[in-house]
């Protein structure tokens, strides 16, 4: 299970033995004999000698395995990349992870559903997680304004959430000292403040960074979310934005096994660099994720994002662009978190 203590023990690698462990024994076996997957990089001459951020859209459960076998292969380079913290949820798939230098990307939401999951057995109702998001928003919202917190009925969410005293994935919750909003509030300030250090020693270790903007898996490319634009902004950071094309039609299944042959298309668009996003610069200084930064330059998070994913769009073949309303074909709901 992913908790604060289990983030904290995370350790990056410059040259993760388990990234070409992983590559030489599953996938490039996998990829040679039939039915053969062929990997083709194009562009490749924009990326610069440096650590990057690459940002890609994620067709498919492991379209970014191709892609760092390839840039492993023949560029002698290796990533960490950002996943979802549900897949922590399991030790041995979590070290494995870890291993691979792939760093836990938390959200609120994951944080009360996997809490909720631990505490009823269960994931929570629609109306049960919209309640508990609600109450999360006013806390940091007040945080964030200086204003009087917004009251909001918890009635619909089973009380024993609010008064049973707990190990909060690695946070003592005492409900006579702290709210349950409160408590997740500075749950998730404390592992994004250590996954913003992380992202640091990924730099100094000389290793790009993988990102999906968009958050989940969809064949079409969706709207992105400011995660990465807050990482590239403190940080100064390159942003390169990738296609990929035709990865979907390798991986058909929840396997890690390449079911079908074919051509998979990695196409690295022209660097996006901080000095060209001049436009969206924060002056003052901020610390990544928490309510006063989300609060005060939302739409600049926002409108950088929405830039990088347009890069990306012109790097797809027409049936992975993005759908009509720019909303996901992939998970839904609760299910995005357990």
């Amino acid at each position: 299970m992913l908790t604060l203590s289990r983030i904290r023990r995370i350790q990056l690698s410059g040259r993760p033995r388990f990234q070409r462990v992983l590559a030489s024994s599953l996938m490039l076996p996998n990829y040679n004999l039939p039915p053969r997957v062929r990997i083709r990089f194009e562009g490749f001459e924009n990326v610069p000698d440096r650590p990057v951020i690459f940002a890609m859209n994620h067709t498919d459960r492991y379209n970014y395995w191709p892609f760092q076998t390839h840039l492993w292969r023949k560029h002698d380079r290796y990533t960490c990349t950002w996943v979802k913290g549900k897949y922590f949820q399991n030790p041995l798939v979590g070290k494995l992870l870890e291993w691979a230098n792939n760093i836990p990307a938390v959200s609120r939401g994951y944080l009360l559903s996997r809490d909720f999951v631990n505490v009823m057995g269960r994931p929570p109702k629609t109306v049960e997680y919209q309640k508990l998001r609600e109450m999360i928003e006013a806390v940091a919202t007040a945080r964030a304004t200086g204003e009087a917190q917004k009251e909001v009925d918890g009635s619909l969410v089973p009380e024993v959430i609010f008064t049973r005293p707990r190990d909060l994935l690695g946070r003592d919750f005492d409900p006579t000292r702290e709210d349950y909003a409160t408590a997740i509030v500075e749950l998730f300030n404390s592992m994004m403040g250590t996954f913003t250090d992380l992202n640091a020693d990924a730099r100094e270790l000389g290793l790009d960074t993988l990102i999906f903007p968009q958050g989940t898996r969809s064949v079409h490319l969706s709207k992105g979310h400011g995660g990465i634009s807050q990482i590239a902004l403190k940080q100064r950071r390159t942003v390169i934005p990738v296609g990929c094309n035709g990865s979907n039609k390798i991986y058909t299944s929840s396997s890690p096994i390449a079911s079908k042959g074919g051509d998979i298309v990695y196409r690295f668009g022209e660097p996006i660099t901080y000095d060209e996003m001049e436009r969206f610069h924060i002056e003052e200084d901020f610390q990544p994720f928490t309510p006063k930064a989300e609060f005060a330059h939302n739409q600049t998070f926002q409108d950088y994002v929405d830039v990088v994913m347009e890069r990306i769009n012109e790097l797809l073949d027409p049936e992975y662009q993005f759908a009509v309303d720019e909303e996901s074909d992939g998970v839904e709901g609760t299910a995005r978190f357990v």
